[in-house]
């Protein structure tokens, strides 16, 4: 009941605020409703935001130069790196030390209960309706987005993020992490592109001991990952197991969640790679450089080629375009007696919800309204995304088409560098009619497509928990997470999974993790109820 009070009575403030004290700081700023500039007198508004590791500080980006002069509003920007970014979120969000707006919020949905009902966030419906046309025609076009983002109390306090690109088995995350490979020593050394576990296995003892690079020093590194990073992890290789490993370890089969974790087709691939970091094929800083992916960037460009195969989403991002065409795509991969793989598709939907936020400490909520809203109209948005028109686009026939790219310089780095990409939704349609997609897209829209055939076609969508769901959900998440990817990697480093499974699944089971499984069962079977 206090928290329903205080709720309220925030939403009576701010809208008593904007009844009586409006007019007068509307008329001394020169607000304007539409049109540009926003304000006739500078604004500054206190923004805090996550950026990508190559990313400048915010204020440097010209699409945010740009913005500012548009719309006369200025971002005092506290850019946090997004390794850190949730932690200290969090931080500011205990210690009532609020920005304006959180930019790229990266809000949980307990997040958005929990500071929706306290009145630490505000709710947007009114703001949208009144304030951000571009928003009110997306969810128009768009209904399922506005169902997504929409609160089961009703209301919306966030607002979306996402790209649409593909759907289904064919969805550009269905597999998030793939496999490449050193073509050119393996051509070298007379070897065929591996095609199954022992035939891989067998390419890597080659590229430690007969020195492809011959510069005659044993610096080759055969085999290099990120151990549980989104884009960069040995999961999709477990596949060949007969269980692919989602970066959450979570899967549907006929409609049953299951936890991957548990599972002997887990513990056989783990058992399988621990060998592989015994033999040497596996760098070691796989388990050890796991806060960013700057190291796995440096290994692929060092002076003397030493990077053997390694797992991302891409190959130029991690060798640079001076040697992409050294590198091949090495798809799915077959057991050790050429088995079939069997590819999970990674859960989630292209969308997430908890991008935009505006706090209570905001004293401006409608300028800050009409500043985002342009970060929602369709052509800014793939500047957000991107980055701005003249430097990353160029307009042809009222469409963005994506300009040639600076010599030697990778699109996935150079995009970190020019665009901010943590607000606006580019959707199935936008790209048909208004915005190139990224041909860097394209192709890894084609490399998901050979998975197809080994592809089940259930996943987790995003769902929603209620709040008691959530707590128990969220209480039990942080130790089992925890735990397990932290066995997982002292497994595949040092062994000793046999010795130590029962073990680990009866801490497992104090920790939770059948009550864990069985909320999302709940959520899952609610949501298919709901379609």
């Amino acid at each position: 009941m206090k928290k329903k009070l205080i709720a309220f009575a925030t939403l009576v403030l701010f809208t008593f605020s904007s009844i009586l004290g409006y007019s007068s700081w509307m008329k001394q700023l020169g607000f304007n409703k539409t049109g540009l500039p926003i304000v006739k007198t500078k604004v500054t508004l206190k923004i805090v935001s996550p950026k990508a590791p190559l990313a400048p500080n915010y204020n440097e980006m010209l699409i945010f130069k740009r913005l500012e002069k548009l719309t006369n509003v200025h971002i005092q920007w506290i850019n946090i790196p997004d390794s850190d970014y949730q932690e200290k979120k969090n931080l500011l969000l205990a210690s009532g030390d609020l920005p304006d707006a959180f930019y790229g919020a990266g809000f949980s949905d307990y997040d958005l209960f929990k500071y929706s009902q306290d009145g630490t966030i505000l709710r947007l419906d009114n703001l949208i309706n009144q304030y951000m046309p571009n928003v009110v025609k997306l969810f128009k076009r768009r209904p399922d987005i506005k169902k997504f983002v929409t609160l089961p109390d009703g209301h919306i306090y966030s607002l979306p993020v996402g790209e649409e690109l593909g759907t289904g088995k064919e969805a550009i995350g269905a597999v998030l992490s793939f496999q490449f490979i050193n073509k050119k020593w393996l051509d070298k050394l007379g070897l065929k592109m591996p095609t199954n576990l022992k035939e891989m296995h067998d390419a890597l003892v080659a590229f430690k001991t007969k020195d492809p690079n011959g510069n005659g020093k044993a610096d080759e590194i055969p085999f290099s990952f990120i151990h549980m990073w989104w884009c960069a992890d040995i999961g999709t290789l477990f596949s060949a197991f007969g269980m692919l490993d989602t970066i959450d370890h979570l899967i549907v089969k006929n409609g049953k969640v299951i936890f991957t974790a548990v599972q002997p087709q887990y513990r056989n691939a783990i058992r399988y790679f621990h060998q592989w970091v015994k033999e040497g094929l596996i760098d070691k800083e796989s388990f050890t450089q796991t806060k960013d992916p700057t190291a796995l960037f440096a290994k692929g460009k060092t002076k003397d080629v030493t990077l053997g195969s390694f797992m991302w989403w891409e190959e130029t991002e991690i060798v640079g375009p001076d040697r992409e065409k050294d590198y091949a795509f090495v798809g799915p991969i077959k057991g050790l007696n050429n088995e079939k793989p069997v590819i999970y598709r990674s859960n989630g939907s292209p969308w997430g919800r908890g991008a935009f936020v505006i706090t209570k400490k905001n004293k401006y909520p409608e300028i800050t309204a009409r500043w985002i809203d342009l970060q929602y109209e369709p052509k800014m948005t793939a500047q957000i995304h991107w980055g701005p028109i003249g430097d990353v686009f160029e307009e042809k026939n009222g469409r963005l088409v994506f300009k040639p790219l600076p010599p030697g310089v990778a699109m996935g780095e150079y995009r970190q560098k020019v665009a901010p990409n943590q607000v606006g939704v580019v959707t199935a349609e936008d790209f048909k009619n208004l915005v190139d997609m990224e041909a860097r897209a394209k192709v890894r829209i084609e490399r998901v497509k050979k998975y197809g055939p080994y592809m089940t076609d259930e996943n987790l969508p995003t769902l929603f928990f209620t709040p008691a769901e959530l707590e128990k959900k969220n209480r039990i998440e942080v130790n089992l997470y925890q735990y397990v990817n932290k066995k997982r990697a002292e497994w595949l480093m040092f062994g000793r999974i046999d010795n130590e499974w029962n073990k680990y699944i009866q801490d497992l089971k104090k920790i939770g993790l059948d009550e864990y499984v069985k909320i999302i069962q709940t959520a899952y079977d609610r949501y298919k109820k709901s379609k």
